[in-house]
């Protein structure tokens, strides 16, 4: 369900289920701003400063117009938020589903880590996939490349939608904590790397994370990867194994 703009409430409709003519330009409408200008600018806006930070009255400045500019465009701050998380969804490379020899989990893990790839890239993306319906375009096309997927892996229809929760929920939960993480790191004007570093060296003395830091270093040491980046890459991977050997394993018991 989509918030009303301010938060005064809820609804169960959304932009794309909103009849809204075309705006007919005024005279006193700035030459050369449109819905494509807006919604980009938003999604630049929401990279830089994130979703709490967004306001129309922001976006506004940014485009060097007023804010009822905006609003000749887009009736609602949801509306456009719902604009720009289908804006980005759009920049997922879907499979080529003309390849006669693909592999569904080839095609599985290429669409978890598209997934995975938004998810870090849009670090607000994840609160609003919690918040609108996700119905746009792109967002549908998305939807049913990864139901067509599954549907090739052998598992029945009544295992499909757990199936997909396995994997893209997972993919969810690991991604959102990736990009928090990016994120705290870049508020402090460190890297990855070195505000884990940082971490480590903190606590490397403290007998109450004794235990904590020993099994982490082996545990690091076992898996590899001399950056955050790569051990990340490492697990990710493993992860998604470990949910197609799941989906391999379940197909065909019927009623589990």
């Amino acid at each position: 369900m989509a918030a009303t703009d301010g938060g005064a409430g809820k609804r169960t409709n959304s932009v794309w289920l909103t009849e809204r003519p075309p705006p007919k330009r005024k005279a006193d409408q700035p030459a050369g701003l449109g819905l494509d200008k807006i919604v980009a600018a938003t999604v630049r806006l929401l990279d830089a400063e994130g979703l709490a930070k967004f306001s129309m009255r922001r976006l506004a400045a940014e485009l060097g117009v007023t804010a009822m500019s905006v609003y000749w465009y887009v009736d609602t701050k949801d509306d456009l938020l719902e604009l720009a998380l289908d804006h980005v969804m759009g920049e997922m490379r879907l499979p080529d589903e003309t390849d006669t020899g693909r592999d569904w989990r080839d095609h599985l893990r290429s669409l978890a880590g598209e997934y995975r790839t938004l998810l870090t890239a849009h670090a607000w993306t994840a609160r609003l996939l919690g918040t609108y319906i996700n119905i746009g375009p792109h967002s549908i096309a998305f939807s049913n490349a990864s139901m067509r997927v599954m549907k090739e892996s052998g598992l029945s229809l009544q295992q499909i939608s757990g199936g997909l929760s396995a994997v893209f929920q997972f993919v969810y939960g690991f991604a959102t904590i990736e990009g928090l993480f990016n994120a705290r790191c870049a508020e402090a004007g460190v890297s990855v790397d070195e505000y884990f570093q940082q971490v480590m060296t903190s606590v490397q003395d403290r007998p109450e994370f004794a235990e904590t830091l020993e099994n982490t270093t082996k545990v690091m040491e076992a898996r590899g990867g001399d950056t955050v980046a790569e051990m990340r890459d490492r697990d990710f991977g493993f992860a998604l194994d470990l949910q197609i050997a799941g989906i391999e394993a379940m197909r065909g018991r019927a009623g589990e």
